[in-house]
């Protein structure tokens, strides 16, 4: 469903849509699907070339600061590119779901130290006023059964560890970021009910969405 009122708008102004979602949810399946139907330049997560992502998963505690601090320079320099440039760029995650979701978390769960999530969240805080935000944020909505399965189905090895209750946490923090969130249009798409990593007809549906919250396109 729509958060907001389609409204349309000039193609010329849109270079950022962004797609949103707990690990498992979709992202990259829908960055390419939107990628390859409208044209636009896909942006993946590095998953692979990331020096930190195994050795976090092993041990929390110890390297979810580095981890964080990687991501929250990766992907500001993602964005200044993206604004700097001239094609129109899908993403696949943001950098606000870092600072509002994934740190939090680290921090709630004892994961990460006091000190470390006051120096993170103030760096994301100097980083984020000179940014804009995306043009349309699209949100994977998705329950845990859900995200366990597609997990599994893709079998990446350094996910094998994540637990239940870790994802079930990132899900609360998910629904209330975007319950309050306010810097521009949002799609929300209900994964559970629309299967678009194995259904053409879902995909159809979710292109015509976005059509139609960027252009005013039913």
């Amino acid at each position: 469903m729509a958060k907001k009122a389609a409204a349309g708008v000039d193609k010329k102004q849109i270079k950022h849509i962004a797609i949103a979602g707990n690990i498992g949810a979709g992202k990259t399946t829908l960055t390419k699907i939107l990628s390859k139907n409208f044209g636009w330049l896909p942006q993946f997560e590095d998953v692979e070339n990331n020096p930190y992502l195994n050795d976090f998963y092993e041990d929390m505690p110890r390297w979810s600061f580095n981890l964080q601090i990687y991501f929250l320079n990766s992907r500001f320099r993602n964005i200044i590119e993206i604004q700097r440039g001239e094609e129109i760029v899908i993403q696949d995650r943001t950098i606000h779901e870092d600072a509002m979701i994934f740190a939090p978390n680290l921090h709630s769960m004892g994961l990460m130290t006091t000190r470390d999530f006051e120096n993170y969240t103030k760096l994301y805080e100097t980083i984020s006023s000179l940014i804009r935000p995306p043009d349309l944020l699209i949100y994977l909505k998705a329950t845990v059964p859900t995200l366990v399965n597609q997990i599994q189905k893709r079998g990446r090895e350094y996910e094998d560890n994540l637990r239940l209750d870790y994802l079930r946490r990132l899900n609360d923090y998910y629904e209330k970021w975007i319950a309050n969130y306010k810097d521009g249009r949002l799609l929300v798409i209900d994964v559970d009910q629309v299967n678009f990593a194995e259904d053409e007809e879902a995909q159809g549906e979710v292109i015509n969405k976005v059509n139609a919250e960027l252009y005013g396109l039913f």
